[in-house]
């Protein structure tokens, strides 16, 4: 079987985070490879709108947008982030229905940049896209995508009971058959 990168295996989604804080560079270096990630035309669709604790009314207003649920663990996360896509291609003022995908890709690169400095994401679906609309004043051809903890790994024991048992680095991936189309659908599913 043929080995990948280290960073990607490593990667997963935590939601114990240390109570620790990024250090400025880290944050940077985040965003940074973010912008460096492949996008229709080159439009670079993304946005982020983020907070650590230092800044906590910001962090406030990011963590008030997140569900019941992604609200008892966030919590110890230092830093918090809302992504956002711009619909519109800015070239030409058409739809751009590749947005998301870009944002993936943006974020893709995030994922890797973040662990090769030890740094953990947990990305959620999980929030209010509404409230985030009204609360940054995003206007209507941008969309909420989704909402990014990020931190230093921290001890599962912290998290509710409830949550530990989910708290596992071992993920189970289907193997390249169910992925690779070989004329069969069902196999796919």
């Amino acid at each position: 079987m043929a080995r990948i990168h280290e960073l990607i295996d490593k990667r997963w989604s935590p939601r114990a985070f240390a109570d620790q804080e990024i250090e400025e560079d880290k944050i940077e270096k985040l965003f940074e490879s973010a912008s460096f990630a492949a996008s229709c035309y080159n439009e670079q669709p993304w946005r982020f709108v983020y907070a650590t604790k230092d800044y906590p009314e910001r962090y406030e207003q990011l963590f008030s947008c997140l569900g019941e649920f992604n609200q008892m663990w966030v919590k110890t996360a230092p830093m918090i982030i809302l992504t956002v896509v711009s619909k519109i291609f800015a070239r030409n003022q058409n739809p751009n229905d590749h947005a998301r995908h870009d944002l993936g890709l943006a974020i893709g690169n995030m994922s890797v940049q973040a662990m090769s400095m030890d740094l953990y994401m947990h990305q959620m679906a999980g929030f209010s896209a509404e409230k985030a609309r009204e609360v940054f004043d995003i206007p209507e051809d941008f969309e909420p995508v989704t909402m990014i903890a990020v931190g230093y790994l921290g001890d599962a024991d912290q998290l509710p009971e409830s949550m530990r048992e989910m708290e596992s680095p071992k993920r189970d991936r289907k193997n390249l058959a169910q992925l690779l189309f070989d004329g069969d659908w069902d196999k796919m599913r």
